[in-house]
């Protein structure tokens, strides 16, 4: 649904250039909920603002919906107006809710409508609609100002629906809000990706964010993505960074002669007494340093971290073991390692 090739933007300012986003390749599948996540600066906000043209892109290509929008950048009105039509059929969620003070909140979700040329009949029965469908149909006369946060965010994402779009962009539009409302917006938009079969791009730097309702996910430093697959993908690579920060445990080893293991359990996998038989068959002594288990993109992974006795070279085969029960395995402080078919 979304396709981003190449995509690079510099900022020029005062004979300075600053590159925000630097070659950067991303795919969003059809009726996914996507997550890019990053700390200030990583180029998050050019990249959404990139995906419907807000920011033109320095290079490379955006295709939303098989339409490749770079293409319909070129001056004139004939290229503005193709430019629009296409950008109404992606929606957009701000952090700050940007709702007009003056105005209703029905009459908030009604601009879109109006720049549209929506009858006024048209433009109040679609947001009526769309304010019972955020849950927000006693609200409709009332003004911003007279709503909480979250009631905002709830008109912000009735408007960006106004047009019945596609795509919904999210620009960091949780981080404004408390953690209780923070829960109910995401689980609204986990609601309208599947009642309405929306592809959800959102950008955040909360990991809880990705954790919630993200199918799949990319992390970004430097202006480049540097690691992105489903979260199903990610848990199961060998030293995968968002895998670690999505699903940490903590637990430090108890002497020098130890190896460390990070044991990730999902699926079948998760039901079986592998520990104990592992324990039972090696006839080894397991400390377990600590444990957790949470839904991660609405599956129920469990992560425990054990320490066996002896260095790593001593315990290859123990370890091995594991890997043959189906169970994701990382070893603290070795690299990982590539199995590739077929080689010895």
């Amino acid at each position: 649904m979304i396709t981003t090739t190449g995509l690079t933007k510099v900022y020029r300012s005062r004979g300075r250039e600053v590159t925000a986003l630097d070659g950067v390749d991303l795919h969003v599948r059809e009726g996914e909920v996507y997550g890019v996540i990053g700390q200030s600066g990583a180029g998050k906000s050019s990249l959404i603002r990139c995906v419907n043209l807000l920011e033109r892109p320095t290079s490379g290509t955006v295709t939303v919906a098989g339409q490749d929008l770079t293409a319909l950048a070129g001056r004139g009105p004939r290229a503005g107006k193709e430019l629009r039509q296409a950008r109404s059929r992606i929606g957009m969620v701000f952090q700050h809710f940007n709702l007009l003070s003056s105005r209703t909140v029905q009459d908030n979700v009604e601009l879109p409508l109006e720049i549209l040329g929506k009858s006024g009949k048209e433009r109040s029965r679609k947001a009526l609609e769309l304010l019972d469908l955020v849950g927000l149909a006693d609200k409709a006369k009332a003004y911003p100002a007279q709503l909480s946060g979250g009631q905002k965010q709830r008109v912000g994402i009735a408007r960006a629906l106004a047009g019945d779009p596609k795509v919904l962009l999210s620009d960091e539009a949780t981080s404004a809000l408390d953690p209780e409302t923070t829960r109910s917006i995401l689980q609204l938009l986990r609601d309208l990706n599947r009642q309405l079969g929306l592809t959800v791009l959102l950008i955040t730097h909360e990991m809880d964010v990705v954790k919630s309702i993200c199918d799949s996910a990319a992390l970004m430093e430097n202006g480049r993505i540097v690691e992105s697959g489903t979260v199903s993908e990610l848990l199961a690579t060998p030293g995968s960074q968002l895998a670690s920060a999505l699903f940490p445990v903590a637990g430090e080893a108890t002497g020098d002669d130890r190896t460390v293991v990070d044991v990730t359990f999902h699926g079948e996998a998760a039901t079986q007494p592998v520990i104990s038989q592992l324990s039972r068959t090696y006839n080894i002594d397991i400390s377990i340093l600590g444990a957790a288990i949470d839904t991660v993109g609405g599956l129920q992974v469990g992560r425990m971290r054990i320490e066996l006795p002896g260095r790593y070279e001593d315990n290859v085969v123990p370890i091995g073991f594991l890997r043959e029960q189906g169970l994701q395995i990382d070893v603290v402080g070795q690299e990982p390692v590539l199995l590739v078919e077929g080689a010895k």
